[in-house]
């Protein structure tokens, strides 16, 4: 027989609302000794030593995600099996590091093996658990301790809530550091320079303006007539229109600036652009990264941008509908 669909609705929801209940549980508890753990590994990195991330069975693949997520940051981290180290990979580690050690139950044999191991080394630990009075959280330096009302697991066996807490806890430190770091667009560009991603963090604007012909430009003492003209030819939905004595950008007259001149009469075509034109367009640098672009078009909700150099001269345009073709949006 089928399942029913309503069955299996119903237990998708109550799943997703206790590990929700976890996080909300998560995010009250933090306290001071979440800033005090977020400081000790901040100034462990910053002195040049690494985050070495471990744990067991589940927790082991949380330690490998939030390791990704450290390095992707910019802070240097690794994975450590528990076991392993106990054959040889204890030598990655070394003083000046900090380790996070990942147990939900915080009485793992391997993870407390591997903390004793650590200490001797003079490696900082810091417990990720649920058990705060757990002897992981009490033989650390360090906690960061989430809160699980209950698993989702209906035999309560199954990890769901705990390690669903675990990773967001270890999303919320690596997020936490990186803005106390000051980390930009460009330094996280860095460390993704290949795939879709990478290509999206690292396309400038220069790499995707239209120029030269395909970049309308008419003073703004122009006729609106002429004005069209040029837009015409460079098959645009906009001109940049410029002083006549210094080329700076005074304007911009989109399509939908020439629709609402059209409704004043026949006469519009032979008056200065400068009579309909936008003042003072929305503008960006050549060297501004693609995403920076992307976000003025939607904060401003417009459908062309000038690129303008140091001067305010338009050098070129973006122009909205080639967004999606550059899959920026």
């Amino acid at each position: 027989m089928p399942p029913d669909p309503a069955s299996l609705l119903r237990r998708a929801r109550e799943v997703l609302a206790i590990e929700q209940q976890a996080l909300s549980a998560t995010a009250d508890a933090l306290n001071d000794t979440f800033a005090h753990t977020a400081t000790a590994v901040l100034q462990a990195t910053a002195a040049g030593g690494k985050i070495i991330c471990s744990g067991v069975g589940k927790s082991a693949h949380i330690a490998q995600k939030l390791v990704g997520t450290f390095n992707s940051t910019g802070l240097s981290a690794c994975f450590l099996d528990a076991t392993q180290a106990l054959h040889g990979d204890l030598g990655l580690c070394a003083e000046g590091d900090i380790a996070i050690l990942f147990s939900n139950s915080g009485q793992s044999d391997e993870v407390l093996r591997l903390l004793s191991m650590l200490r001797r080394l003079g490696v900082p630990i810091v417990a990720c658990t649920s058990q705060a009075d757990s002897d992981l959280a009490l033989e650390s330096d360090h906690k960061l301790i989430y809160v699980v009302p209950r698993e989702a697991c209906p035999l309560e066996l199954a990890p769901t809530a705990s390690t669903t807490a675990a990773l967001a806890l270890g999303d919320a430190l690596a997020m936490a550091l990186l803005e106390v770091r000051g980390l930009t667009r460009n330094d996280f560009a860095k460390f993704h320079p290949a795939g879709n991603l990478g290509r999206v963090l690292l396309l400038r604007v220069a790499d995707i303006m239209r120029t030269a012909d395909r970049l309308a430009i008419a003073l703004e003492s122009s006729s609106t007539q002429e004005a069209i003209l040029a837009m015409t030819k460079a098959r645009s939905g906009s001109i940049a229109l410029v002083a006549p004595d210094t080329g700076v950008l005074t304007g911009i007259l989109t399509d939908g600036d020439f629709r609402r001149a059209a409704v004043t009469g026949p006469e519009f075509l032979y008056q200065p652009v400068s009579t309909f034109m936008t003042r003072a367009p929305k503008t960006i640098a050549a060297d501004a990264l693609g995403v920076d672009a992307l976000r003025i078009f939607q904060t401003h909700k417009i459908d062309d941008l000038i690129v303008v150099d140091d001067a305010g001269k338009p050098i070129g345009l973006i122009d909205g509908q080639d967004l999606p073709k550059l899959k920026i949006v």
